[in-house]
């Protein structure tokens, strides 16, 4: 009990080194982020996700949506 008569718990964990060397107290696999950001620096990642974006469409439904949003201030 401290001063003020509140019991206080506190747990400890004790972590091997194996277990501590790649995270961070967050919990993010340091040695991941690493790989992957190597691999995104040599372009290993490559273009997937944009060459299969519709520009045309993506600028039309824009200009769709802008015109409406347009259209419902003006009320």
């Amino acid at each position: 009990m401290n001063s003020s008569g509140t019991l206080i718990f506190m747990e400890v964990i004790v972590m091997t080194n194996n277990q501590q060397s790649n995270k961070t107290s967050a919990g993010t696999n340091a040695a991941k982020v690493k790989q992957q950001n190597a691999a995104s620096a040599s372009n290993k990642f490559g273009t997937e996700f944009a060459s299969e974006t519709d520009v045309q469409a993506v600028k039309q439904q824009n200009a769709q949506a802008e015109a409406k949003k347009n259209q419902n201030a003006g009320r």
